[in-house]
């Protein structure tokens, strides 16, 4: 794992003319965690997805230092493959060693279900599935929308033991999530306090 690094400058969102949020900051080094809090439609999802490279910002500027990996409510698995197979799929991308996949099967107590097809998985299943891709990936950055949505407490626990391993490795987790994550003393970005006065396209 590189020296992690993710830091936002005055970053800046429009989506379909209307300004999300303007002027959010934030520093992450190794082993640190923020978590972006704030109601429906304000904004964590396409914050998310701005670091990851997939929207682009409206202003402001990213510096991202080290590889990042990101887990949201699109699965991104084949359905008829079984599990292991389109994880294994994802991880040649990444260029992830093998053991790393079997680490991450095992680390959301996936390994008795490697072969069989993602369709036949569980909402629960298909959930800890996603967050395995993100662990078997080997990134320095880990972008987590809603992690612990449609987990029981059992997941939730493994979910935490998986990030508190990946910060204390030196890597970095920022997430948006409606329940408490296990990262000691993080940084809290409520988006609702970026929101523009007006937020009109016109009044950017």
């Amino acid at each position: 794992m590189t020296r992690a690094g993710l830091r936002l400058t005055d970053l800046a969102c429009l989506r379909g003319g209307r300004m999300l949020f303007r002027g959010v900051s934030l520093a992450l080094e190794p082993g640190e965690g923020a978590l972006l809090v704030g109601p429906n439609g304000v904004g964590k999802s396409s914050l998310l997805r701005i670091c990851a490279g997939l929207l682009p910002a409206f202003s402001g500027t990213i510096t991202r230092r080290g590889s990042i990996a990101l887990a949201d409510d699109r699965l991104a698995l084949d359905m008829e493959r079984p599990l292991v197979l389109t994880l294994e799929f994802w991880a040649q991308l990444d260029r992830a060693e093998p053991a790393k996949l079997a680490a991450a099967l095992d680390a959301m107590a996936l390994t008795p279900l490697a072969y069989v097809p993602v369709r036949m998985l569980s909402t629960g299943q298909r959930k800890r599935a996603a967050l395995a891709r993100v662990i078997a990936s080997n990134a320095d950055i880990w972008l987590l929308d809603e992690p612990a949505n449609g987990l029981d407490a059992a997941s939730t626990d493994l979910l935490g033991a998986a990030v508190r391993r990946h910060l204390t490795a030196g890597g970095i987790v920022l997430a948006a999530s409606h329940q408490p994550l296990p990262i000691d003393g993080p940084v809290t970005i409520a988006l609702q306090d970026y929101q523009a006065t007006d937020d009109r396209a016109d009044a950017a």
